[in-house]
């Protein structure tokens, strides 16, 4: 025989169980959310119906409270922040968007331990939802702020679910293209640099080049991780030319690395463009600073920035948004290939 639960003792994940859908789909229907698809509306409705689910009262009324703003969280140590052009022009993008809309945008840097205490100020609810501009495997309190408002990653998450939204730019294409590039130009023995392995824009650069490698029938010189700072890529470009072979040229996932190449080729008295040929991955104000002027791939991060700004406030509107958003990238030929 089956016994019907007690009224007001299911929980949100029993909701979210019967119902099919996620914490994060029940936790907004039951607020009131219009970011919510016809049919998982019908489905958590009829599973809260059915064990007589009852939300807690006070949290109820707290979500329900329109704020007008939105936050913006950077899980990144503060000196990559500031340090790193990228973040410059995603923001610019963002902001573009929100000045334009009846929303005022909160900047979060949650960077060490500060986690915690930006997922408290998001659960009080002092905005009505979230743009996230980068993200590693470990910061799985991301997971959490996407249950208590709707958010927009920047970049692929790590862990992709079926409610999440996110804009990214063709990561592995781009790492194909610079290799492709590097291959035209006659070269075949060729190294990388690449991004954080904790990262999804590092993994998917890596995965282009390894691919442009294996197509040419390959193998790479050397293949050394960075983390996306000017220290790390020349930290990795030491350990590539101390492990043997010398490349004649290398692909650096960002231009920020690239540029901390640059320093070690020329301590080691080799000229980047002359000696070893250097393709970049951004397309930042770095790459036009440095001499040569760096060959790189171009990602329209400002675009990114306005389209992930878009996609929240079409959100919050209730409007129809794309869960994934592709931009292209683009090669651009300079001096250093």
């Amino acid at each position: 025989m089956e016994i019907a639960p007690v009224r007001g003792t299911a929980t949100i994940e029993e909701v979210a169980a019967r119902a099919g859908v996620s914490r994060s789909t029940v936790s907004r229907v039951v607020n009131g959310s219009t970011a919510v698809s016809p049919s998982a509306l019908e489905a958590v409705r009829r599973a809260i119906d059915e064990l007589q689910y009852v939300p807690n009262r006070a949290a109820r009324s707290l979500a329900s409270r329109q704020t007008r703003a939105i936050a913006l969280v950077i899980p990144e140590q503060t000196d990559r922040f500031f340090g790193d052009p990228f973040f410059a022009s995603i923001v610019a993008g963002i902001g573009e968007v929100i000045g334009e809309s009846d929303y005022i945008m909160n900047m979060l840097i949650a960077s060490d331990d500060a986690s915690a205490k930006a997922l408290g100020y998001l659960r009080g609810g002092s905005v009505d939802g979230a743009i996230v501009a980068s993200h590693h495997t470990s910061d799985t309190f991301l997971d959490r702020v996407a249950d208590v408002v709707p958010v927009v990653y920047g970049g692929r998450p790590a862990r992709v679910r079926a409610d999440d939204y996110y804009v990214d730019v063709d990561n592995v294409e781009g790492g194909r293209a610079a290799t492709a590039y590097l291959l035209a130009r006659g070269h075949r023995r060729i190294a990388t640099i690449s991004g954080p392995t904790d990262m999804p824009a590092g993994i998917d650069r890596l995965q282009g080049f390894r691919d442009a490698m294996a197509d040419a029938g390959l193998e790479p010189v050397a293949v050394e991780n960075g983390d996306f700072t000017e220290m790390g890529g020349a930290l990795a470009m030491t350990r590539v030319l101390a492990s043997g072979e010398r490349p004649e040229a290398i692909f650096v996932a960002s231009d920020l690395m690239a540029r901390g190449a640059y320093t070690v080729l020329r301590e080691k008295g080799l000229e980047p463009g002359r000696d070893i040929a250097v393709m970049g991955f951004d397309d930042s104000a770095v790459s036009t600073a440095l001499s040569p002027a760096l060959t790189t791939v171009r990602q329209p991060s400002l675009t990114q920035g306005r389209h992930m700004a878009s996609v929240l406030l079409d959100i919050l509107a209730g409007r129809p948004a794309a869960h994934a958003t592709i931009l292209p990238t683009e090669v651009i030929e300079r001096g250093s290939a």
